[in-house]
């Protein structure tokens, strides 16, 4: 198991995924794949401009899924603004039981310990999607063509990364987009801007009232089953970095929520819209408009806790471990699985653990037993429900 999970991890490894244009290493990886189990019937769905999932059918039981994409590409553009570094990562690396390397935790590790496991059971379906990663105005996800064009599974299973339990509720996940517009002007002329010296002068009000009413937010979460609330501020812009000397009329703020519970987000909107305009009254953005906007992406949901995939589930991963799954709160992952409960398929999810590589914050380092061991979970899932 350690050696065939390692050929698929070098193979990820060599083949560039990011989001959304992952089509290429998908039609690699379904060449590699049909070389080494001819007896499968691998292909490669399609999507978007560039976009494509790994897709195979073994006949009755669930579908395993993990997503093929890697978020952000080794290097670039994207990478350096969330990162701080564009050079390049490095292969995969093994060192004892430890690999480690690039995408690892999102979600090469997890989604090659599926496709051993897929390999080897003889039963259920298997998609390793592309576009499996939130993002804004991004067109299909892998997901969705697959349910667009394939029968709807019995059940799922979700292989990715995460705490170390079973999961079978996810919260769900929007955007909240912050605007506050003045007008513009010219930094030699401070005066000539609204308010004087520019709005983004002033971005520490609007980022003090953020951070006032996340507190709040957060306080009140009421703790729905396995799931919490979360908050982050994931972008703030304004103006132009070419042309420092123009003030611009307008800061941007962009934020990711994770709610358990069945929140509404256009009503948590209306509410952070109404702290901003007051907190901003009583400062010097008080000739500013402000705007909240809503995007949800995913609502919160749940699997019944008795049902069969979850039982099943609970009883591969005592034989594995000896030990029960343990309970949890809290948990604010959001994935693909609240896509699949949202169109009526019963969803657990469970992986391993990725941590960051000591030395390099963008490479991740994964146990290769753990690693084996939920490949032999997944495979004892596939053939029992199948």
């Amino acid at each position: 198991m350690r050696q065939r999970l390692l050929d698929v991890l070098h193979l990820l490894d060599a083949l560039p995924a990011p989001r959304g244009g992952e089509r290429t290493a998908a039609h690699r990886l379904r060449a590699w794949c049909a070389e080494r189990w001819p007896h499968v019937e691998w292909q490669v769905l399609e999507h978007g401009s560039t976009g494509g999932s790994l897709v195979a059918d073994r006949g009755a039981g669930p579908l395993l899924y993990s997503h093929l994409d890697t978020s952000l590409d080794e290097q670039g553009a994207a990478t350096r603004l969330v990162t701080g570094d564009d050079t390049p990562v490095g292969p995969l690396t093994v060192d004892g039981d430890t690999v480690t390397g690039f995408g690892l935790g999102v979600a090469r590790g997890p989604a090659a310990a599926a496709l051993v496991a897929f390999a080897e059971a003889g039963a259920g379906r298997l998609l390793l999607a592309g576009s499996g990663t939130h993002r804004r105005t991004s067109g299909i996800t892998g997901l969705e063509a697959y349910t667009d064009a394939y029968p709807l599974p019995p059940s799922a299973i979700v292989a990715k990364c995460g705490p170390p339990t079973l999961l079978w509720h996810e919260p769900g996940a929007f955007y909240l987009t912050v605007r506050v517009s003045g007008r513009s002007g010219a930094a030699m002329v401070a005066e000539s801007a609204t308010p004087p010296g520019g709005v983004v002068a002033q971005a520490g009000v609007v980022l003090d009232e953020l951070a006032r009413w996340r507190t709040a937010f957060l306080a009140a979460d009421p703790k729905a089953g396995q799931t919490g609330r979360a908050c982050g501020i994931g972008a703030i812009s304004g103006g132009w970095p070419d042309k420092p000397d123009l003030l611009p009329a307008q800061l941007r703020v962009d934020l990711y929520v994770v709610v358990g519970d069945q929140a509404e987000p256009k009503t948590l909107a209306a509410e952070l819209t109404d702290r901003l305009r007051a907190r901003c009254a009583a400062s010097d953005l008080r000739d500013c408009e402000i705007d909240v906007v809503a995007e949800p992406v995913a609502s919160a949901a749940a699997t019944p806790a008795d049902a069969p995939v979850v039982t099943a589930a609970r009883a591969a991963w005592l034989d594995e471990f000896g030990t029960r799954p343990p309970p949890i709160t809290g948990w604010t992952g959001s994935t693909d699985g609240v896509v699949l409960r949202a169109r009526g398929v019963d969803t657990v999810r469970l992986g391993p653990r990725a941590r960051p590589d000591t030395d390099e914050p963008r490479r991740d380092a994964l146990s290769l037993t753990e690693l084996a061991a939920f490949a032999r979970m997944y495979r004892a899932l596939l053939t029992e429900l199948g």
